[in-house]
């Protein structure tokens, strides 16, 4: 495979600009998993067949590199394939929510990406227990070991950043892969998936995989249903749990009244709404009911708040 040359950089028309915090909360805040820094203000992320790489100038404005000047059009999707986010935003309670208030201040112009639906259910399908870099190393190694390549490009940082990411620098090359398919996966052996730092939950992966190399069209039929019915397909899945369901919705198919519920969002909404003591499920339910049709966008506001305090509180 030949070394492509990245592109000359471009600006990326995303409206609103997004600060740094807010790009970084954005692209590495627990939505995706395959984005990776390149010094303070840039990034590199893989995606489907895309390779691309994204910061901000020194005006602020978001600029893109790639491997191919068609991934500007994919990049724009992938960040803006939800609709306007300040829109979005607005159009949240924040009026008579102090709390969601102050988070929509904090980060505005959050985004809700619009990932690939398999990639997303392999992320988190990964995500059980863990943290969001032990996440990202299961789905490098699940791409450098099973997936195909999709491109080599020049090395523009060190080798221990290379390996951080999951990619193979060779004479100053980056060499990058897809993830495997479902039905790739499903041809992989068990005790493979566990090479890939998977534990247990490769034998979810497993079965999931099994599962729709068995059925071909599942994933697609599920990401055009309705929100209760593409959610109940998907905890009929091995691993799938309500949670799980949730993130791939919002995250993949764009299913903003999704409200996934982890320790994060059961923490604020304990401290912050008065919610202490509810279980996931009844939580879900507030959070949807509160927040509305855009809940999944109030979570991720609150999510990206709470990380945000627990941050500040232990400086």
């Amino acid at each position: 495979m030949n070394t492509v040359v990245w592109t000359d950089w471009r600006p990326l028309p995303i409206r609103p600009t997004p600060g740094a915090a807010v790009l970084a909360e954005t692209i590495d805040g627990g939505q995706a998993f395959r984005w990776q820094r390149e010094g303070e203000q840039a990034w590199r992320g893989v995606w489907g067949d895309h390779v691309a790489r994204l910061r901000l100038d020194a005006a602020g404005g978001p600029e893109w590199s790639a491997l191919s000047p068609a991934t500007g059009a994919a990049l724009t999707r992938y960040l803006d394939g939800n609709g306007d986010p300040q829109a979005l935003a607005d159009a949240l309670p924040w009026r008579s929510d102090a709390h969601l208030a102050r988070s929509l201040e904090e980060f505005p112009g959050l985004r809700i990406l619009r990932q690939p639906f398999g990639e997303t259910l392999l992320g988190f399908l990964c995500s059980a227990t863990k943290q969001i870099v032990q996440i990202k190393q299961m789905m490098a190694l699940l791409a450098l070991r099973h997936g195909t390549a999709i491109g080599r490009a020049a090395d523009l940082q060190t080798p221990e950043a290379c390996a951080e990411s999951g990619v193979v620098g060779k004479t100053g090359a980056l060499h990058f892969n897809r993830l495997p398919t479902w039905v790739e996966l499903a041809a992989v052996p068990e005790a493979e998936l566990r090479g890939c730092l998977l534990g247990f939950r490769a034998r979810y992966i497993a079965g999931t995989a099994r599962f729709i190399a068995a059925h071909p069209g599942w994933l697609e039929e599920t990401e055009a249903l309705p929100y209760a019915e593409a959610k109940a397909r998907l905890v009929s899945l091995p691993g799938v749990g309500e949670k799980v369901a949730d993130c791939v919705l919002l995250f993949g198919a764009g299913r903003m009244e999704a409200f996934p519920v982890d320790v994060w969002i059961l923490k604020t909404m304990a401290a912050r709404y008065g919610l202490d003591g509810w279980k996931p499920a009844q939580v879900a339910q507030f959070g949807r009911a509160h927040f509305g049709p855009l809940a999944g966008l109030a979570q991720q506001y609150l999510f990206a708040w709470e990380r945000a305090e627990a941050r500040r509180l232990s400086r």
